[in-house]
């Protein structure tokens, strides 16, 4: 079971979502996007939240009110964190991402922690958590067939602008040759 959840509208669509335990979350580590940003509270137990960007989009075009709403999704989904003020969130590209057959369901390092990036949450802010409550939706995706259609969706787009350069090659070309 995935959560989806949708960030504040002032800010554009975006979607959030989160698996419902640590088994779930190690379904999303292996089939997320490229588009994905991941969070978790750092140095603590918590929900794996992710934020799907849109395409083009990078971690540093994150809307203010979007990370606030993730961080805040994420402490309020964190037994430990819960509980306490000054927490800090991670966050990442989900591409960034690195797990080994040594670690425990749900748990990750990084390739590179200099793109890790954190945020600090003061405290838990209700209206936020209540707000993403109201939008919240609960779906049993299948997370391998989702990934492999946008892998076939990307092949055949690569294909294409491989066959209209190709194209667009032999005119010019045939054109020069023409006038030889």
């Amino acid at each position: 079971m995935v959560f989806y959840f949708k960030a504040r509208p002032e800010d554009g669509d975006y979607t959030i979502f989160m698996g419902i335990d640590k088994h779930e979350n190690e379904e999303l580590i292996k089939y997320g996007f490229p588009e994905d940003i991941w969070f978790h509270v750092d140095k603590m137990s918590s929900a794996h939240v992710y934020l799907r960007l849109p395409k083009g989009r990078t971690i540093e075009d994150i809307p203010e009110g979007v990370l606030e709403d993730c961080a805040q999704l994420v402490k309020a989904n964190s037994i430990q964190g819960n509980k306490v003020n000054d927490v800090d969130v991670v966050y990442t590209p989900w591409q960034n991402l690195k797990k080994t057959a040594s670690m425990d369901v749900g748990q990750v390092g990084f390739h590179n922690p200099r793109m890790v990036r954190t945020v600090k949450v003061e405290k838990r802010i209700n209206d936020i958590i209540n707000q993403l409550n109201r939008t919240k939706v609960e779906r049993q995706p299948d997370l391998k067939a989702e990934r492999e259609a946008v892998n076939a969706a990307e092949r055949s787009e690569r294909k294409q602008q491989f066959r209209e350069k190709v194209s667009h090659n032999f005119c010019v070309n045939f054109i020069a040759l023409k006038y030889i």
